[in-house]
């Protein structure tokens, strides 16, 4: 028994252990964004189905001797794919496909690992109950569930702070070897297990499942399908929602997946835990709080936010599992149900995954989730016709479930249609989600397009030809960016490199001469800049887009000798983080005349990235400029800015427009950090996490 829990709760702490690891290692090359976890994750689970389909068809078909000869021979080919650190001839080109080049990626460095590692659990689990009669099986899914938990909770707060990449990769191929030691111990006692008087005294000591109608036995295996689909579905969404509206860090990828293995912990080790009445009269009241944040969250504070979504995350899949849970069969049908439940979380990783962006222009997958749980809700208790106490009458709950399933679509429907009002276009790729908001359109004086990725606002450009050609939100001429465009301005031919193309806004700043190169890895913003406005084509400066990872493009290529490099990608708070390192400033200081300078937006609503500023100053010997604009609050079309300004020239530094912008108070030594590609913890500049958006 000891043997058995201990090798998969150690299969289970490396089976997700690895998958922040392996994202943090291609988050830089694809963006940065939430969306290459949520890839990731769909990787994670369609293996986990081949996992499981392997130890289903293996326990079906094969006497004990041969399956565990079989993964004996996979414990022993796996190791061969260790280290799982992915060469650099993994990054992405431009024009390449991101989905599923990360699949690609995944499967080429981790595939036969993670396959093996997935299967473990379910095959130990087959054995135990042949060889532990009378003992259920069940417990020690759960435990693998504590394995997965304790394996996310400790990489924010233990792995991530103390280790870097490349350590916590050689620590996880050290337990890796452990591991195949341990499940070489189960497969030596399986080995001399005779397979045939085990089978058949587990044949007779199995206790069978009570006898069912072929209609009953079809919809609870359709259950055991759909059930952790909308788990899955509702998860992987409500990662998408955090991620896009606080920050794409590792924690925030940890605190749903959590969750949603606590639930498989609560309901299979003591299906107590779970009581269908309380949860369902509670579920319903949390998916219309959900609804109200949908209306009201670029104004709620995030804490709100945060527990809203977690809390709802929580108790709808308290449902789906506590209620796949009750469906469960006996221990001889074991591997065909925990096939069906990763076949509905892999199917769910699907449509969020790949689907979900093809399909639709916003993050609807959540509604969708929502409502289809609470369908499935009003079918399960239709089913069983579930009844209420009330006083000494006992009434059908199904009516009531069925109110508040048409509540619950007239509700998510009323939403989508607000969130669209104003809208002239939208659109979602792997990079998110895209909307041009027609403003003021019966005024002529000021009649305007903003361009939004999430709620961050993108540029405001005005429609009146004059106005057109006006700077607008972070970049106006009282900003870091337009002191220094004024600085850089007395100079002809001026070399400007911009990191972020958004509207195009700065290459209003543009004159004859001036080269304008920008680098955007989004193709749906270039084709708005160019389509929905006109900064770019009425420039007079000649105009560049690098299209692609700006860092991996400036990597590529000759020195550019920029007068100005600005980095605008960071005021949304899916932040690209490799842009900020050690070895991305090395980069950028190759591509900058020696007297030029670097201009950093870091207006970020839920993130303080002037510890990061200090510590390349400090790394290259540049000076820094700390630069705050908040007196837009009576124009409408601009928006309060931090800009901070690195560069060797003294003189650009200590010009009179720089030091009155620049903000007060002395800088701390003390709060400096020098992010690398092996080290970054953005978790640690989440301080205003709590404010109000």
């Amino acid at each position: 028994m000891k043997l058995f829990a201990l090798t998969i709760f150690t299969e289970a702490f490396l089976l997700f252990q690895v998958q922040p690891l392996i994202a943090k290692f291609i988050l830089p090359w694809f963006g940065g964004g939430p969306a290459v976890w949520t890839t990731c994750m769909l990787f994670f689970q369609v293996f986990l189905l081949g996992g499981y389909a392997y130890a289903h068809a293996s326990t079906r078909y094969l006497p004990v001797r041969k399956q565990a000869l079989l993964h004996g021979m996979l414990l022993l080919a796996a190791p061969a794919f260790l280290p799982i650190v992915p060469g650099a001839h993994w990054k992405p080109q431009p024009g390449d496909e991101p989905t599923w080049r990360i699949l690609l990626l995944l499967m080429a460095c981790l595939g036969l690992p993670y396959l093996v590692l997935s299967s473990t659990g379910p095959l130990l689990q087959a054995w135990f109950s042949r060889s532990h009669l009378g003992m259920s099986p069940y417990r020690l899914y759960a435990l693998s569930n504590v394995g997965s938990l304790l394996a996310l909770v400790t990489y924010p707060f233990v792995f991530e702070p103390a280790l870097t990449r490349q350590a916590q990769a050689s620590v996880w191929a050290w337990s890796f070897g452990a591991f195949v030691l341990l499940c070489g111990g189960c497969v030596w006692r399986g080995w001399r297990q005779n397979a045939e008087s085990r089978n058949q005294k587990a044949e007779t000591g199995l206790v069978e499942d009570a006898p069912r109608s072929t209609l009953h036995a079809t919809l609870d295996r359709l259950l055991w399908l759909l059930l952790p689909l909308c788990g899955s579905v509702l998860l992987l969404a409500t990662t998408n929602k955090l991620c896009q509206d606080v920050a794409s860090v590792p924690f925030l990828w940890v605190l749903p997946l959590s969750l949603y293995l606590l639930t498989f912990i609560l309901c299979f080790d003591r299906p107590a835990w779970y009581r269908r009445t309380p949860f369902t009269l509670l579920l319903f009241p949390l998916l219309g709080l959900v609804c109200y944040a949908l209306f009201e969250e670029s104004a709620m504070a995030l804490w709100g936010l945060i527990l809203i979504y977690c809390g709802n995350l929580f108790v709808c899949c308290m449902v789906c599992h506590g209620e796949a849970c009750r469906l469960k069969p006996a221990p001889r049908n074991l591997t065909s149900f925990y096939l069906l439940i990763a076949a509905g979380g892999a199917l769910g990783g699907v449509m969020v995954g790949a689907v979900a962006p093809l399909v639709f222009c916003s993050f609807a997958e959540l509604n969708w989730g929502m409502w289809l749980l609470a369908a499935l809700v009003l079918l399960i208790h239709t089913r069983e016709k579930t009844r209420w106490t009330m006083g000494s009458r006992r009434w059908p709950l199904w009516p009531a479930l069925l109110a508040g399933v048409v509540a619950l679509a007239a509700a998510l429907l009323l939403q989508s249609q607000r969130a669209a009002h104003n809208t002239v276009f939208m659109s979602r790729n792997f990079y998110g989600v895209l909307r041009v908001f027609d403003l003021m359109p019966d005024d002529p004086v000021y009649h305007a397009y903003n361009l939004t990725h999430g709620y961050i606002k993108h540029g405001i450009q005005f429609v009146e030809p004059v106005k057109a050609r006006m700077p607008t939100t972070y970049y106006s001429e009282p900003t870091g960016v337009g002191l220094a465009m004024s600085y850089y301005g007395a100079r002809t031919n001026r070399q400007v490199g911009v990191v972020g193309l958004g509207t195009g806004t700065l290459a209003a700043y543009g004159r004859p001469g001036d080269r304008f190169r920008f680098y955007e890895i989004d193709p749906a913003v270039q084709a708005l800049a160019r389509t929905r406005f006109t900064y770019l084509r009425e420039s007079e400066a000649h105009v560049e887009v690098v299209m692609g990872d700006a860092r991996l493009s400036l990597e590529g290529e000759p020195p550019q000798n920029f007068d100005l490099l600005v980095l605008d990608a960071f005021t949304s708070d899916a932040i690209p983080v490799h842009l900020l390192t050690q070895e991305a400033f090395a980069i950028y200081l190759r591509h900058l005349k020696p007297d030029g300078a670097i201009a950093v937006n870091i207006s970020n609503m839920h993130l303080d990235l002037k510890p990061v500023m200090r510590g390349v100053a400090d790394r290259f010997h540049l000076g820094i400029a700390d630069l705050e604009w908040g007196e837009a609050q009576s124009l409408w079309w601009y928006a309060p800015s931090r800009w901070v300004l690195l560069s060797r020239n003294e003189e650009f530094l200590t010009s009179a427009p720089v030091v009155r912008a620049t903000s007060g108070g002395q800088p701390d030594s003390t709060n400096v950090f020098l992010w690398t590609d092996d080290y970054a913890n953005l978790f640690s500049l989440v301080t205003p996490i709590f404010g109000k958006k």
